[in-house]
């Protein structure tokens, strides 16, 4: 990792231009590292209302979808990323399209679980209760 680092520092000391970085892991850069940049934005995860917005726009209209599906519930119980929504919700698309049926609770539950052990978290326990039964 170290010599990938120091090669990414060579080459953006070299470049007479604009770079921009992104992680999820702000914690783990050195501060060697960190000190090479101008400037550091944070983008934390959305809030509930923003995290509820996206839900909504992202399920695509033509998808059939249970009446159960709580999407309120969704946002207020997931902390997570527009792009994180976003694979839960195609995750649950082809769950529902291999059943041969609507989009459910359980589909978007199951496609939260997947994308919360690649995130490195677990759904706490109990934290489903109610969403699908």
């Amino acid at each position: 990792a170290n010599i990938e680092i120091s090669y990414l520092l060579q080459r953006m000391e070299a470049y007479d231009g604009v770079t921009i970085l992104a992680t999820n892991l702000r914690a783990n850069l050195d501060e060697a590292f960190t000190r090479r940049l101008q400037f550091a934005v944070d983008f934390p995860f959305p809030e509930e209302e923003y995290r509820l917005r996206i839900w909504r726009t992202l399920f695509p209209t033509g998808v059939p979808r249970a009446p159960d599906l709580n999407f309120e519930a969704m946002a207020q119980r997931f902390k997570l990323a527009g792009g994180n929504i976003r694979n839960i919700i195609v995750s649950a698309a082809y769950l529902a399209a291999a059943d041969g049926g609507e989009v459910t609770m359980k589909h978007l539950l199951h496609g939260t679980r997947r994308e919360l052990q690649k995130m490195g978290r677990l759904i706490p326990e109990g934290l489903e209760r109610g969403l699908a039964d």
